[in-house]
């Protein structure tokens, strides 16, 4: 029997990837979707290629027909529809940052507002390669956010391992494509703005993502405060390049280190010696990729993914299939999304 799902704010670009993937996933059934902007609209309205499903407003979802509920929707508006879920007895995907930090203050210190609903907290953070036991069978897993997995990727194999050279700086230059930035137009990610342009934002400690991504390292052992993260604003539709400066005295070891914590993973793969990750390897693809230099006593990581897949719909998925005892690449692999798609 299929596992009856419904998406809040499927009208964003994640939502409409994850609709897609849904919509084909073998032991998913969507019921509803909902859009406040598009409601009694279809999403195949929005997207031509899209699923012809109708969209409602989130007060007329059926909530009580859904067995999950994935949530694509602004911070402070997942909680509280999270709360309403596991209420019900419903399971919950958040793809929204409400439901990633563990500590309600920290929430409030790096999102400027208190946080919705402080009782569900903590919940597993849904990085599967990182943490898949704790997502088996889970009530609630939280997605992470595109640029804390790209990130995350590249660094935790190293903290574990004790690999990264004492009271150095991690130094995360990363690039995004706009479709990073939502849906909802606004002047700096219009065309015409963004075209020939490339562009650095909350550069320094200022991106919020620095908050899920110290969360995992620092209990992994990294001392905090550490992380210099620096994101720009590519003139690209979607994708995310992470380039990781880490200090080591052991590179080889570092590398290997890499090679082994993913060597058996289907989603994430580290290229030969040599070989550099690139935006081609992982967009359109539910994959992240990785490649490794090693000069002078820095490592540098390259991690790629698309920004809408493993870094958003695709790994939601993957945490799906985690809380329902499916196979982890279901609906996933091989999954290549066409090239007209978003």
């Amino acid at each position: 029997m299929a596992i009856k799902v419904g998406i809040y704010g499927a009208a964003g670009y994640t939502g409409i990837e994850l609709a897609q993937l849904l919509a084909a996933h073998p032991e998913a059934e969507i019921c509803f979707l909902t859009s406040e902007s598009s409601a009694g609209k279809t999403l195949q309205e929005l997207w031509p290629l899209a699923p012809a499903f109708p969209l409602s407003p989130s007060i007329d979802a059926p909530l009580e027909a859904a067995d999950c509920i994935f949530l694509c929707l602004p911070h402070t508006q997942s909680a509280p529809r999270a709360a309403q879920a596991l209420a019900q007895g419903i399971r919950v995907i958040d793809l929204s940052a409400d439901l990633r930090i563990d500590d309600p203050a920290e929430y409030a210190r790096w999102y400027k507002v208190a946080h919705p609903a402080p009782e569900l907290l903590p919940v597993p953070y849904g990085l599967p390669e990182l943490g898949r036991d704790l997502l088996v069978d889970a009530s609630v897993i939280a997605t992470p956010g595109c640029y804390a997995t790209a990130t995350l990727l590249g660094l935790a194999p190293l903290v574990r391992e004790g690999l990264i050279a004492p009271h150095t700086p991690i130094i995360v230059d990363a690039k995004s494509g706009v479709t990073g930035a939502g849906r909802t137009p606004k002047v700096n990610t219009l065309f015409a703005e963004v075209q020939g342009d490339f562009s650095p934002y909350n550069i320094g400690r200022s991106h919020r993502h620095i908050a899920e991504i110290e969360q995992v390292l620092e209990a992994d052992g990294l001392a905090p405060g550490g992380l210099i993260f620096s994101p720009h604003l590519l003139p690209t539709d979607r994708g995310i390049l992470a380039t990781i400066y880490v200090q080591t005295s052991e590179p080889e070891a570092a590398q290997a280190a890499l090679r082994e914590a993913y060597a058996d993973e289907s989603l994430v793969e580290v290229l030969p010696p040599g070989q550099l990750a690139t935006l081609r390897h992982v967009v359109r693809t539910p994959k992240a990729v990785l490649s490794m230099t090693a000069v002078n006593g820095i490592l540098i990581v390259v991690s790629v993914l698309d920004n809408l897949l493993k870094g958003a719909a695709s790994q939601a998925v993957q945490n799906f299939n985690l809380m329902w005892g499916l196979p982890e690449t279901m609906g996933l692999i091989p999954t290549q999304v066409p090239q007209e798609t978003l």
